[in-house]
């Protein structure tokens, strides 16, 4: 339950049909597995103590005895689980028969919530034997010796986990217009909970699937979904057991279906509450009318099991890879099509160097020309060999123009760049800041005055990553008139050149875009030795593939350093130590905090994923914030280490 992550599970047990000890049972059978598996959350199907194909049973005083000491039995075996469980039985209330979701813990029966839509069909869990939830909740006395809460708006709140507010529906309920699952999270429910007895047919898991999936997306929470397994009755339906776990619009965790057992993942509360305050969708008085209930569980660190991604900016799947690289290449071509529409631009100039970030950027104005019906010599591609350009990218960077249809210009700068230096009495064998950014100051006037001299537009190269780090050089290669590649961290860089390589008509297109991948990142600022790069920039500020990691869960899902540390390490455990990711996590933090000035100028670029950092959009935070807290929790965390 630490760093609000918590592990929850959808159960389907064995079960006959009207014997409800046997259900019982198997109930507290798949409960002691789920806390043995440190389980905290756990549901099971609608009416599953009873089954839910009972027919005209369900009006059988009989039987509903049966499933209040069925009940009677499941709380007393589960008291000392540590664990909340949510089991479905027919409840008598004030002359009427609900449909109700008991919620258990610690030994308590914690509230009764009762179903909202009944079906008119009258094969199963219909208006022929239950009355629906009334509006306003009320308390049933009926056992146990106490009043309990009773309908449809309940919330359940961990007292030791305060982001984890948990609600409930049944079966149908999910499919009304308005579902009280939405009237749920809008009273703070970051998790609902569906006891379900829906049957199957053809082509029924795929529309459950996308329902669950889709209404965890709308809700901005944890949706889990419990099936009635195969021992309902087959008289006139067949229920499959089809168990769903899903956050946010992503399924997590799906059962086959036919199966009993347990469906098992975590959930991030403290993510889905993170976006919620971020997104600021849901009105205030959040609790307007509900029962709040309080409920412990005990505090661990839960272990993860479901998947964290090493790339959290492109899919695992390489099909939804493959139509993502498509799509943003898409998102960045158009955004400059409307741009160079707008001015009136007569071409698109691009500051190539071989090196993956102008690469891409000359691909993606590519892209643009053809959109716009214009030939591709309007794309004027500017190589500008400076002290630190090796033969290999400045060949590169040639051919890649040449195969792109491009016009080429070379402007050689050491010859101004020593001027410079003259200028302002800089000893050019004194190799510092000062030499590496007059370099990339006067690459950028290159661009601007040939710009100006064509009535063209310069497309800035630029990277979310560079900008996340600060490594840019503030009015040289962070400033363009667009930049496309403003929203796109290294990572993915390197996955759209990639993507280009491997479906480009030309074969010799496609080898000199895998010559670039192959080649080092590198500012190339500093005198190659033997034609050889010498400044690899991840030797200087550490591997992208954890700046972007550490980039994407901070501002997408602010993770304090604890919980980012974990991540990682499940991400990378294999990669890097534990040391190495603190490390590079602290430097992150500092280059972060003390470079948003650079980002709180930055030119126009396109929005194509989750995370941006325009100060007019996605981020906005002054730029003389300090990273205090963070780099103290970052320092404690290497002080355990030691």
């Amino acid at each position: 339950m630490r760093d609000g992550l918590i592990r929850v599970a959808v159960a389907t047990p064995r079960l006959r049909v009207a014997d409800c000890a046997f259900n019982a049972q198997a109930t507290v059978e798949l409960a002691r597995q789920a806390a043995e598996k440190q389980v905290r959350v756990l549901v099971f199907p609608e009416l599953g103590l009873t089954g839910a194909t009972c027919g005209d049973l369900f009006l059988q005083p009989t039987l509903l005895d049966g499933a209040w000491q069925a009940l009677e039995q499941v709380r007393r075996q589960t008291a000392e689980l540590g664990i909340l469980l949510f089991v479905g039985l027919p409840v008598r209330h004030a002359g009427k028969l609900y449909n109700c979701a008991a919620a258990l813990c610690g030994g308590q029966l914690l509230g009764l919530v009762s179903k909202t839509r009944l079906d008119d069909y009258g094969v199963s869990c219909g208006r022929r034997w239950f009355t629906a939830s009334p509006q306003k909740t009320n308390y049933w006395d009926g056992c146990f010796d106490r009043m309990v809460p009773f309908g449809k708006d309940l919330l359940f709140c961990c007292n030791e986990l305060p982001d984890l507010m948990i609600a409930a529906e049944l079966g149908e309920d999910l499919q009304a217009p308005n579902p009280p699952s939405a009237g749920h999270a809008v009273a703070g429910a970051t998790v609902v909970v569906n006891l379900s007895a829906s049957n199957e047919t053809a082509g029924a898991a795929s529309r459950r699937r996308a329902l669950v999936t889709g209404q965890s997306a709308r809700l901005t929470c944890g949706y889990l979904y419990a099936g009635a397994g195969t021992g309902e009755s087959t008289t006139d339906l067949v229920f499959a057991g089809h168990n769903l776990i899903a956050e946010n619009g992503v399924l997590l965790a799906e059962s086959p279906r036919y199966t009993e057992g347990l469906t098992i993942t975590e959930l991030d509360v403290g993510q889905l509450a993170y976006e919620r305050r971020r997104a600021n969708a849901f009105p205030p008085h959040l609790a307007q009318g509900y029962l709040l209930v309080s409920f412990s569980l005990p505090v661990s660190e839960t272990p993860l099991s479901r998947p964290v991604s090493p790339t959290p900016f492109l899919p695992q799947d390489p099909a939804q890879r493959e139509a993502c690289c498509q799509e943003i290449l898409q998102l960045q071509a158009w955004g400059l099509c409307r741009r160079l529409e707008h001015t009136q631009s007569k071409k698109a100039l691009i500051g190539v160097s071989g090196g993956l970030d102008s690469a891409l950027a000359l691909l993606v104005a590519a892209r643009a020309t053809d959109l716009m019906g214009r030939p591709r010599s309007d794309l004027l591609a500017v190589t500008m060999p400076c002290f630190g350009t090796t033969a290999r990218t400045k060949g590169n960077a040639e051919l890649l123009a040449e195969r792109l249809g491009a016009t080429l210009r070379q402007v050689d700068i050491k010859a101004s760049v020593d001027l410079h230096f003259r200028d302002i009495g800089h000893d050019p064998a004194v190799r510092d800041v000062t030499y590496e950014n007059a370099q990339a100051r006067e690459r950028t006037q290159v661009l601007m005055d040939l710009a100006n001299d064509c009535g063209g537009l310069v497309v800035g190269t630029g990277d979310l990553s560079e900008l996340a780090l600060g490594w840019a050089t503030y009015s040289g290669d962070h400033m363009s008139m667009y930049g496309v590649n403003a929203s796109i961290p290294k990572t993915l860089v390197r996955q759209l050149v990639d993507y280009e390589a491997r479906h480009a008509a030309d074969p010799a297109l496609g080898q000199v875009l895998l010559d670039i991948l192959d080649t080092p990142v590198s500012p190339e600022l500093l005198p190659a030795s033997q034609g050889e790069i010498q400044q690899r920039t991840e030797d200087l500020v550490g591997p992208y593939a954890l700046h972007d990691f550490f980039l994407y869960h901070l501002v997408r899902g602010g993770c304090p350093p604890r919980k980012l540390l974990r991540l990682a390490l499940c991400a990378f455990g294999e990669t890097y130590s534990r040391r190495t990711v603190l490390h590079w996590m602290e430097v992150f933090c500092r280059r972060f905090f003390s470079q948003q000035y650079k980002r709180s100028c930055l030119p126009d670029g396109p929005k194509v994923g989750p995370v941006s950092l325009s100060p007019r959009g996605d981020w906005r935070m002054p730029s003389d914030a300090q990273a205090a807290l963070w780099l103290a929790e970052i320092q404690a965390l290497q002080a355990a280490e030691n």
